[in-house]
């Protein structure tokens, strides 16, 4: 016999998922720590707008690593296309940000879905092979096409301009850091609508058991597709935000150590938690910015060291941590 909660959840199952989804007050404390962090940093604001736009590439990397289990060495394929997108528009008289970022996005999302439809075919090392053979191949076709990417010295002569024709990129880094912090929730709250919507669940379900997914009639192959190439756009958005703020495209936004360094922070802060990149990405990038000063030489090996006992002690990233000790803490005697 069922009780209350399942009566409830079979005659309005719509009501109690979103209910059980609804926004918490937790998740509005990074919004709230991003906020702060603009009136009490005010002179690392250019280094926050990199934070930001940082953060949502690791969120776009968390959609298809932590919910559908697809492992990557080559998402810096989908950040440089939308970089060079982005910075071709800008460098062709094309100056208005907003819509730079939706041809960035386009330009990702194409890439990741043409790759998305080969790669995805293989499992385990040949998947993760063909990622890396993916961005490695773009950054050579960047590399040889001088004439129009620049090469090896870089997409020279972008103009990016105001935003809303009002607000125009400054030194400090101020109107960068909150154009990148607007786009950020945006790409926040469409990668929390599907982690919490019934494809969300779907491809929960691929990463647990896909022979399960597909036996019961699931589209697998689709699923992951799809996800691939929402994830490709994601991360060509934030290679356009970095690319628009800097006002610069390298072949480094291909490279593979951009690959593995985003996958790093996703890794502290935790994977398949959606705000694992809010931390990661931070926690990085912070020490990074502050063991380079502290040791210009050797601030690598303090880096390491730092990701070796996080990755000893913190299992599961920060945020796994975290969650295993509000367990015991709340745990009946």
């Amino acid at each position: 016999m069922m009780n209350g909660s399942a009566i409830l959840a079979v005659h309005h199952p719509v009501g109690v998922f979103s209910r059980r989804h609804r926004l918490r007050f937790v998740e509005v404390l990074p919004w709230a720590g991003a906020v702060a962090c603009y009136f009490a940093f005010p002179d690392y604001l250019a280094l926050g707008a990199q934070i930001l736009a940082t953060i949502l590439f690791a969120l776009s990397l968390d959609l298809i690593l932590g919910y559908a289990g697809i492992v990557t060495l080559g998402h810096a394929a989908f950040f440089g296309a939308g970089a060079y997108a982005a910075g071709l528009a800008a460098s062709h008289g094309w100056h208005e940000p907003l819509s730079g970022l939706v041809i960035a996005a386009l330009a990702a999302g194409a890439v990741g879905l043409a790759s998305g439809l080969v790669v995805l075919r293989t499992q385990g090392l040949p998947l993760l092979m063909l990622t890396l053979v993916t961005a490695e191949m773009l950054k050579e076709a960047a590399n040889k096409a001088t004439a129009i990417t620049g090469g090896a010295d870089g997409l020279q002569g972008m103009v990016v301009g105001s935003i809303f024709g009002r607000f125009s990129f400054d030194l400090y880094g101020q109107t960068a850091y909150v154009y990148c912090l607007a786009v950020l929730l945006v790409g926040w709250w469409v990668a929390r609508r599907i982690v919490h919507s019934s494809f969300g669940r779907a491809l929960t379900g691929v990463r647990e058991n896909v022979v399960r997914m597909r036996a019961i009639g699931a589209p697998v192959f689709r699923h992951r597709v799809v996800i691939y190439t929402i994830s490709a756009a994601m991360a060509g958005v934030s290679g356009a935000l970095i690319a628009q703020t800097t006002q610069f495209v390298g072949l480094e936004s291909l490279s593979f150590e951009r690959s593995g360094i985003i996958l790093i922070m996703l890794i502290l802060g935790g994977v398949g938690r959606l705000y694992g990149a809010f931390i990661g990405v931070p926690l990085y990038m912070v020490a990074q910015d502050r063991f380079a000063q502290a040791d210009p030489i050797y601030w690598y090996f303090w880096i390491g060291m730092l990701l070796v006992v996080i990755v000893v002690f913190a299992r599961g990233g920060l945020l796994g941590t975290a969650e295993r000790l509000r367990h015991r803490l709340v745990r009946p005697p």
